[in-house]
């Protein structure tokens, strides 16, 4: 691990326009760029926010069609930095999707990409009912990523409840998480925080947590509150409930710091269940 780096969430509140989803974040992604960040990331869903069925898969594309792909890869270029698209909706058959992310590289290149695992099927208080499933196909795979300062370790949103997956992208060599997150102001408001400091520090890792927040075009309101958490559990940054961004410096010496106070990592011991 080398060097001292600036990273920033995007906040969100995407809508139902591709066209301008794209040109919000470009915006923000500039705007981040301009605060000296050499990493940044976005959102779940950060080129639409969209739960009918029909009107999806309208408009979402192959990979190699994806027009907001293809726009994040030349910003990347341009801006000379990493850009880790928080996900995007990715045709991947007649009618289902993935939500999947991205980590472009300096060169605009694909660097790792990653499908959510977790697929997001609840039924919370008040009527609100998510069948994420029903669009969406599960990833199978986990993802650890190079990076020069480090190895980042991928997931989405609901991924943040298995913690089981944090362990193994920090046993695998990652130092840095990224969760980004389109979660309900329900959920958010009872779990969103302790949930991000739990994985950072269970695992010793920076966590950088990107959100969506606010009142979307198409009725959900999400809990928005972008984090970057140290690993010590300590919050580096956050946001509010409006689009904008949060940025901190990554000091990457932290995570060894970290480790080196409680070896959790290297204390796992087998047990049986009776």
């Amino acid at each position: 691990m080398t060097g001292t780096f600036r990273a920033a969430c995007v906040q969100m509140r995407t809508g139902l326009d591709v066209a301008a989803n794209i040109a919000a974040a470009e915006k923000l992604i500039r705007e981040a760029k301009l605060a000296g960040a050499a990493f940044v990331a976005t959102p779940e869903m950060t080129s639409l926010f969209e739960a009918e069925s029909d009107a999806l898969f309208a408009k979402v594309r192959i990979e190699d069609d994806d027009t907001a792909l293809k726009a994040f890869r030349h910003l990347a270029e341009e801006l000379s930095l990493w850009l880790l698209v928080g996900s995007l909706p990715i045709k991947v058959g007649e009618r289902q999707c993935a939500n999947r992310q991205f980590l472009i590289n300096p060169k605009g290149q694909v660097a790792a990409w990653y499908d959510k695992v977790h697929m997001f099927d609840v039924d919370l208080p008040g009527g609100e009912t998510y069948r994420e499933s029903r669009n969406y196909r599960r990833g199978e795979r986990a993802v650890v990523a190079d990076m020069p300062w480090g190895k980042l370790g991928l997931s989405v949103c609901y991924d943040l409840r298995f913690p089981q997956l944090y362990r193994a992208l920090a046993k695998a060599g990652a130092s840095f998480l990224v969760i980004p997150a389109a979660f309900t102001h329900t959920t958010g408001q009872a779990h969103w925080h302790v949930l991000q400091r739990a994985r950072a520090i269970e695992t010793g890792c920076f966590v950088i947590a990107p959100a969506q927040g606010g009142k979307h075009e198409n009725g959900r309101r999400t809990f928005g509150h972008s984090l970057i958490v140290d690993p010590w559990g300590q919050i580096l940054a956050e946001g509010g409930e409006d689009p904008g961004i949060v940025v901190a410096d990554i000091d990457p010496a932290k995570v060894t710091e970290a480790r080196a106070r409680v070896p959790a990592l290297t204390h796992d011991r087998p047990f049986t269940l009776s």
